[in-house]
């Protein structure tokens, strides 16, 4: 059994902060969105790994390796980002062979019963009912409620159920067959070579998919997102901070997340708030926020926030969007 995390692209609905971090490796509730993929596969039993990577691919290749230096794992790069059935169809040789494959899109957090999942019988796609069908991959049932049609985007919806990046496939070689069908005959939607329909000519030819419902799912693309589920992961058991050290005339009003060696002074940090290490923030207020490594804050109010690794801001009272390697000086 093996698990195929596609981590190749660029987050340009995060910029400025995917400009120099990938998004899969944005902390959240304390810790990397990619985490929260892999050790929810490792519990279950799972250990060999496929991640393919593309842009800042080598800062996640180094962290998989520090973080998880005891599972399995193979870096594919895809060169050129033509869309997700192209991402999984450059890991062929990675997974032929193999007796069934988890695929997980490397941006998502995915609240959901593995063990169901593992239990079924068939190919299996995890799904959430939405309000807007249009965004996203969707599935339409049979009256066998097996998945009868998978569309990608589509402008008129004939289903609410969305596809939200969690598959099992126990049709391996089917699914590297459909991909490259596609691809050679050059089948796109939307100007790309999509897993969905790799999916939907598993289908037509005869691959029965059921379906597993995801408790909670966050697509931790857009800010407002990633600080919504910041927020709801640390009012969760297990996520916020315990123990945390005596700060100098400093209150902290639960939950947060505080990473280790940070200095703060004179302030108000929470709730919801997530800080990474050795970050540095005297006479502030911070709260619904996300803040980097090494990051320094300083005469500042932030409340819905991201600040970036390595950034530095001084003197406001904002809501604020900041990249990696930034300084801001509002004095």
């Amino acid at each position: 059994m093996k698990a195929i995390i596609p981590v190749a692209g660029a987050g340009t609905r995060l910029r400025p902060h995917t400009y120099t971090q990938p998004k899969p490796l944005i902390p959240v509730a304390g810790k990397a969105i990619i985490s929260f993929i892999i050790d929810k596969l490792i519990d279950v039993g799972i250990d060999d790994f496929v991640f393919i990577i593309g842009y800042l691919g080598e800062k996640i290749k180094l962290y998989v390796e520090q973080e998880y230096p005891n599972i399995k794992m193979e870096f594919i790069q895809q060169n050129m980002r033509q869309g997700s059935g192209h991402a999984i169809w450059t890991a062929r040789e990675a997974i032929k062979g193999a007796d069934e494959v988890f695929i997980v899109f490397g941006d998502v957090i995915i609240d959901v019963d593995m063990k169901d999942i593992l239990a079924q019988e068939t190919s299996c796609v995890v799904v959430k009912k939405v309000d807007d069908p249009r965004e996203f991959g969707v599935v339409e049932y049979g009256e066998d409620r097996y998945v009868k049609r998978v569309v990608e985007k589509p402008s008129i919806p004939k289903s609410d159920m969305a596809m939200v990046g969690f598959y099992k496939v126990k049709e391996v070689q089917m699914l590297i067959d459909s991909l490259s069908y596609n691809i050679e005959n050059d089948i796109t939607t939307h100007g790309e070579f999509q897993l969905t329909d790799a999916l939907m000519k598993m289908i037509a030819d005869g691959v029965k998919f059921s379906t597993v419902p995801v408790n909670n799912w966050f697509d931790c693309g857009k800010k407002e997102i990633l600080l919504e589920t910041n927020a709801m992961l640390l009012d969760k058991e297990g996520f916020a901070s315990s123990n945390l050290p005596s700060y100098d005339s400093t209150i902290i009003i639960h939950p947060v997340s505080i990473g280790k060696d940070c200095q703060i002074t004179n302030s108000i940090i929470g709730p919801h708030v997530t800080i990474g290490d050795n970050a540095v923030i005297n006479y502030s207020i911070v709260k619904e926020s996300i803040i980097g490594n090494y990051a320094t804050i300083e005469d500042m109010v932030l409340h819905h926030s991201i600040v970036g690794s390595d950034a530095a801001i001084k003197g406001s009272n904002k809501s604020l969007n900041i990249g990696d390697n930034t300084e801001i000086d509002f004095s």
